[in-house]
């Protein structure tokens, strides 16, 4: 199961119209009906051109981390996290998710307050 927002359904949609009826997949490239990495990562690194971002060292495999950070960020439960990434293992998903300051600080006096009402 894939979720995503709006704006991605939005996107999804429109590339439905237009791409090829005949590919059986969904993405593709012109010579082949499957994506490899390095065509994924070709299609990125074109778009970062695009979007002037081409200072950037983001590689595809960083999109999931920082999207896994992100989530954890936002509060989804570590368990969650893992499932939705595949993981066998919390302590995988752990190694992919860093919690910002701005959510340990958040998450200290949180339960400072708690310990403070007894």
């Amino acid at each position: 199961m894939v979720y995503f927002s709006d704006d991605a359904l939005g996107a999804l949609k429109a590339w439905l119209k237009i791409r090829a009826p005949e590919k059986e997949r969904i993405f593709y490239t012109l010579s082949r009906d499957t994506m490899s990495y390095s065509a994924a990562r070709g299609m990125f690194c074109k778009y970062l051109n695009k979007a002037g971002l081409s200072h950037k060292s983001d590689t595809l495999h960083c999109l999931r981390h920082s999207n896994t950070s992100s989530l954890l960020n936002a509060g989804i439960p570590l368990e969650c996290l893992k499932e939705l990434l595949g993981h066998n293992s919390v302590e995988v998903t752990r190694r992919y998710a860093r919690l910002t300051n701005a959510t340990r600080e958040k998450e200290y006096f949180k339960a400072m307050s708690k310990i403070e009402r007894g």
